[in-house]
């Protein structure tokens, strides 16, 4: 079991997904912060000063011990206060979107790469089998 384990392991697809993977969560973080750091900022400065993350409706209480700001969505959510955050909700679509349109652009450029060496004609028949009776005949020679 271990040997099947080991060889469905090493197969270049099993390590290319995992590739894969690590770097999907690296560029993740990367459009996540492009989002919060650069884009959403622009838009809260174009619409007066907003900054999406922080809208929220307040569903339940604040409890009696909670002396920060009402109006914190972070301590407010790290209280237990049952939060709907629908600013947050719009920055992560906005991330959502720039994130599918990347992978968009990416698969594009992929697919056109494929036409393009599938459009690529190879060498003739006769060229290839030329070619291989030449390197017959130099390795014969070499011996």
């Amino acid at each position: 079991m271990f040997r099947e384990f080991r060889a469905f392991v090493a197969r270049g697809n099993v390590l290319d997904l995992a590739v894969a993977v690590i770097i999907g969560a690296a560029f993740g973080k990367i459009v996540t912060s492009l989002t919060d750091d650069i884009i959403m900022p622009i838009v809260g400065k174009v619409f007066g000063g907003l900054d999406f993350s922080s809208y929220f409706v307040r569903l339940g209480n604040i409890p009696a011990k909670y002396t920060g700001s009402p109006s914190d969505y972070a301590a407010l959510k790290k209280a237990g206060v049952p939060l709907l955050g629908y600013g947050e909700f719009v920055t992560q679509a906005v991330n959502f979107g720039i994130l599918a349109f990347i992978i968009f652009l990416l698969i594009r450029a992929a697919n056109r790469m494929m036409k393009f060496e599938a459009a690529t004609p190879g060498d003739p028949a006769d060229v290839v089998l030329l070619r291989e009776i030449r390197d017959e005949l130099k390795a014969r020679s070499k011996v």
